[in-house]
Order: C-alpha cells, then sequence, then structure tokens
C-alpha cells in the first residue's frame, strides 16, 4: 500500500488532534469554539490553517499584555480624577452613570470641553484635514487602518511628504493589513523626507487583531476621528457601491489631548519609542468649547471590552430612543439581548445597516439578528443610497457615540478601536436629524418583507449565524 491510501486516515488523525487542542487548550469564548469546532470539521486541512492564521492567540495575549501593563504605567489616574470630580456635577444621573463608567476603563476617559463639528461624507472630511495639515507648523500624527493606493491615497501621501520636507514632524501608524495596497514608493518617499512610518504590528497579529482606529492630532490643537479611512471610495467613486456613507468628528479643544495619549501609546508600543514626557505634544489649548467629550478606546489589550460596555450602559440607561448605524450588526449575545429587552421596554429602538454588504457573510449575518429585533417591536432598516459605514449610537437625543466601532463581536474583542462618548443635547439631536436624513434613503425591513426572503437567504443567513463569532 502506497501513502496515499494512508493520507484521508491521517488527516482524519490531524484534524482529531487539531479539535481536542483547540477544546482544552485554547480557553475561548464558547460561541467562537463551536464556530471553530465547525470550520475545522467540515473543512479539516483548509479549517486548521485558517485557524492558525485567525484563531490561534496565547502568545498574541501575551505581547498585548506587555502592552497593557506598560501603558498603565505611563498613565497619570491621580489627575483624571481631580478633573473628574471637578466636572461631573455638572451632568444629570444618565450622563453620569456613563461617564462614571468610561473612567472605570483601564485607561481611565476623562471629560474635554471642545468645539465639534460632524462630517457625513468622506469629501467634506478631506477637504478640511487637508486644510489642516497644509497649515501645521509643529507635527502631523496620523493613525489609519486603511491607506489605499489610489488618487487619495497617494494624494494624502504626498501632503505628509511636503509638509516633512518643510520641517514638520510627520509620524504615520498604519495597520499592516489594512494598508496591504499601501504604495511602498510612497512609504519610502515620505521617509526620505524626513517623516517616519511604522505598521502597528507584525503581520500575524494585524491579520487577526488590527488597529481599526483612524485617528489624527495636529499641532495638538486639532483632532480626528471617525470611521472614514483614506481612500477613493469615500469620495462616492465606488465602482460597486457609488455614495460611501459613513461619520466622522473634527475636535478642537481638550479632547485633543487624550487622542494624542493614544496615539503616543500606539505608537511606543509599535517603535519602543516613549514620547509621552515631551510637553510639545501636549501644548495649551488655543480653542475653547462647551461641547463635553470622552475619547475612550478598547482592544485586545484591555481587561474588559471597554466601548463594548459603555454600548450596553447606553441602552439599558435608554428611555426613550436607541438609534444605531452600523456596517456590521453581528452583536454578542448581552448585547443582543438588551436591544431586545429595550424595544420590549417601549424604547424607540432604530437599527440602520447597508442594504447591500461588503463582505457576503457579514450581510448575511446582519438580517439573521434583525429577524430576532424584529420579533420583539425593533424597527429595522437598509440603507439604500450606497453603503452604510457610519458607526454610531444615540439614546434619548442626549448622549451619543460616534467612532470606528462597529456592533459586532471583532470590534468588541478583536480590534483596536476608538470612539468619543458626546454628553451634549444639541450635538446628539444634530445626529438624530442626520439619522431622520437617512431613513428617507433607506427603506425598512418590515416583518413581512423579512419573512418573504429567498431560500437561498434564509441557508447563508443559518450558516453566517453560526460563523458569526468569529467573522
Amino acid at each position: 500500500m502506497n501513502f496515499l491510501s494512508f493520507l484521508p486516515t491521517g488527516i482524519i488523525i490531524l484534524n482529531i488532534i487539531f479539535i481536542i487542542l483547540l477544546i482544552f487548550f485554547e480557553r475561548k469564548d464558547p460561541t467562537a469554539t463551536w464556530a471553530w469546532l465547525l470550520i475545522l470539521t467540515l473543512i479539516p486541512v483548509l479549517g486548521f490553517i485558517l485557524y492558525l492564521f485567525l484563531g490561534l492567540t496565547p502568545k498574541k495575549r501575551k505581547v498585548f499584555q506587555r502592552k497593557q501593563e506598560d501603558e498603565l504605567k505611563k498613565y497619570d489616574r491621580q489627575l483624571i480624577t481631580a478633573e473628574l470630580k471637578r466636572r461631573i456635577n455638572h451632568f444629570k444621573h444618565l450622563e453620569q452613570s456613563i461617564i462614571r463608567l468610561a473612567f472605570e476603563n483601564d485607561l481611565p476617559a476623562g471629560i474635554g470641553c471642545n468645539q465639534l463639528d460632524i462630517y457625513t461624507s468622506g469629501r467634506e472630511k478631506f477637504d478640511d484635514l487637508f486644510e489642516d495639515i497644509k497649515n501645521a507648523k509643529e507635527f502631523v500624527h496620523a493613525n489609519y487602518y486603511i491607506i489605499n493606493n489610489d488618487q487619495l491615497g497617494n494624494q494624502f501621501m504626498q501632503l505628509l511628504t511636503k509638509k516633512a520636507a518643510e520641517g514638520v514632524e510627520v509620524r504615520l501608524l498604519y495597520d499592516r493589513m489594512g494598508c496591504r495596497n499601501l504604495s511602498r514608493y510612497a512609504i519610502f518617499e515620505l521617509e526620505d523626507a524626513g517623516g517616519e512610518v511604522v505598521s502597528f504590528a507584525p503581520f500575524v497579529l494585524d491579520m487577526n487583531y488590527r488597529n481599526h482606529r483612524k485617528n489624527v492630532v495636529i499641532d495638538g490643537q486639532i483632532g480626528y476621528l471617525g470611521g472614514i479611512n483614506i481612500g477613493d471610495e469615500y469620495l462616492g467613486e465606488s465602482r460597486k457601491f457609488g455614495d460611501w456613507r459613513d461619520t466622522h468628528l473634527r475636535l478642537k479643544g481638550e479632547s485633543v489631548d487624550s487622542l494624542q495619549y493614544r496615539f503616543l501609546l500606539d505608537w511606543d508600543f509599535a517603535t519602543g519609542h516613549d514620547l509621552l514626557g515631551e510637553r510639545k505634544y501636549f501644548p495649551d489649548k488655543e480653542f475653547k468649547g462647551d461641547v463635553s467629550v470622552q475619547i475612550v478606546s478598547s482592544g485586545p489589550d484591555s481587561k474588559e471590552a471597554e466601548i463594548k460596555s459603555l454600548f450596553l450602559k447606553m441602552i439599558y440607561e435608554a428611555e426613550k430612543s436607541i438609534y444605531i448605524q452600523t456596517p456590521y450588526f453581528i452583536p454578542d449575545q448581552s448585547v443582543l439581548e438588551a436591544l431586545k429587552l429595550a424595544a420590549r421596554s417601549g424604547v424607540d429602538v432604530k437599527i440602520m445597516i447597508p442594504y447591500r454588504g461588503d463582505h457576503p457573510f457579514v450581510y448575511s449575518a446582519n438580517n439573521s439578528f434583525v429577524g430576532e429585533l424584529l420579533d420583539v417591536g425593533a424597527r429595522c432598516y437598509h440603507y439604500t443610497e450606497g453603503f452604510l459605514h457610519s458607526k454610531t449610537i444615540c439614546i434619548d437625543s442626549r448622549v451619543l457615540s460616534i467612532g470606528t466601532t462597529n456592533m459586532d463581536v471583532r470590534s468588541f474583542k478583536l480590534n483596536f478601536e476608538i470612539n468619543a462618548f458626546i454628553y451634549d443635547p444639541d450635538v446628539a439631536k444634530q445626529h438624530d436629524q442626520i439619522f431622520m436624513d437617512d431613513l428617507e434613503k433607506s427603506e425598512e425591513i418590515t416583518r413581512e418583507v423579512y419573512e418573504n426572503r429567498g431560500w437561498t437567504m434564509k441557508l447563508r443567513e443559518s450558516v453566517s449565524r453560526l460563523l458569526s463569532p468569529i467573522l
């Protein structure tokens, strides 16, 4: 008998070994374990290869545990405590409860007073961002998940290169997975001009634990964060989707220091260069505002899923309304049950997702969770004018969160994310009006519409739902 005759048996034996290792040595969330068991059983060899790249975690946890320990050593909790006590009494109970929870995360989130602009399209954001970078005098610190090798991506890299050549300190942090199409030539040009360019983590880590943050700090005075990456699709030039609807923030004021702190911690992790002690990166603010903002970050280096915890707190505290926009609606059981409970309690729960997804499995999983919410009285919508990439949640027209975090398991547990939590009724109402305007460009997913979907869609939803913990 030749070797090939033993091959099927060998594959079966190896697969059983892999499954045993998964169950007894990888202490995963049980739902994620079942999803991987399904993949290993159905596609033995390919499934194990996928698991090696996307599922195996012990060494990664150790790397990020060291990152967390280093960051906590550098954080001045006493300073933030005094500032919190001084300001928190100005808020009502709803806001206070969320603020206190945000403060209890690993890196306590202080409250900053700011001027704030909300962008709902890439063109608006990039007009202002590029102008702010052109006017930079001291430094530009940028962190992006995606920088495409296209017209906008090249324009962005050329602008950074020009500023570096002028003597402005330019630091660019990028995710290797998200920026896999970023031009190497553009990086070399920026470095030759005096800029510094670094990927956030080795590729083997980036494949699963991605730096999904999109934040920029200019001269310590202006900050940007939100869902908009660098690419032509954000200018409405996607051949597949057309318009790319997203939400982004521009801040001027005290919370820019929190954005700067986050960037410098990530820069230290990626490079080993600690710049937190340099006062020039935290200058006195030229601008004053009255919009209260907390900047909160989370990731696999966190003890708790901070942003998810704040989302849950918002949902449970809501008395009138919960408005959510997200491209990927794959909540874990705790978030799903909180939304269902809110809807059953008479809260106006509205969820808006894309009509067409950019990932087929994720799109099908979106629809499977929508069905459960329809059963309890929530109202769900497909945004039909392009692709909805916005990531926002607003409750009672009082508390609003805008950032990089999707309403999905990956953002809650695996990705490095950053969100602004905004405690200002005027800004919250501005968001709600934007949401209502988007409803005019959406189709409601009624129970009748949902029940009439085809059997192929139902099959895809069932499979996607099983795989949802690892999507």
